[in-house]
């Protein structure tokens, strides 16, 4: 069930009650007002200010099955009053500036702006967000368009739709390697003890 934006506005502010015990938290909060006057169905976050790129020139190649892959990871800092420049064919994480706890009951899903989609500039391709997920959202940005393209922390990037979830007990809250966040992270790609068998891996 897709939750509209009545409900959404309300539980953004149910969220900021201190004796709320399962808030839909999201810092800085939305302006309200304007979801309210737009009838928005989703919330818009902006772009933070921390990247990570890939360097190409440490490896030949990228294997998935590596635990590792912060020897070959880039980390940059960009101030709200600079610009980053993301040519054709690059990619890139990014992190969005708000943080978000979603409640037990709530599933998410970031899903980029048209204007953006327009353009060649395709937001995240790892869409989905968990019940229970707290932190600040990974962002995966790529140009697939013919000119570069600026990026500035602080703009407008991409948008969060959500949707009630039946249960809502304990068990389902997101326990993922990527819970707290405030920087882009690679992470890990487990290999799952089918394909290990599959690959002959002890």
């Amino acid at each position: 069930m897709i939750i509209g934006p009545e409900k959404l506005a309300l539980l953004i502010k149910k969220g900021r009650e201190p004796d709320e015990p399962d808030p839909l938290v999201i810092v800085p909060t939305p302006d309200i007002t304007e979801m309210e006057k737009d009838g928005s169905g989703s919330i818009d976050l902006r772009l933070g200010t921390w990247f990570v790129n890939l360097r190409q020139a440490r490896k030949a190649e990228l294997d998935i099955g590596e635990h590792d892959h912060k020897k070959v990871a880039k980390s940059h800092y960009v101030r709200f009053n600079d610009k980053y420049y993301l040519h054709p064919g690059n990619f890139i994480l990014g992190i969005t500036l708000e943080w978000v706890r979603l409640p037990v009951n709530i599933f998410a899903y970031v899903i980029g702006k048209s204007s953006w989609g327009r353009r060649g500039l395709i937001i995240a391709t790892a869409t989905a967000v968990h019940p229970g997920f707290i932190g600040c959202l990974t962002l995966e940005i790529s140009n697939v368009g013919e000119m570069p393209i600026v990026i500035r922390p602080g703009m407008k990037i991409c948008q969060l739709c959500f949707h009630g979830v039946d249960r809502s007990d304990e068990v389902m809250v997101d326990c993922s390697q990527f819970i707290g966040y405030r920087k882009p992270e690679i992470g890990a790609v487990k290999v799952d003890t089918f394909a290990k068998m599959l690959s002959g891996i002890e």
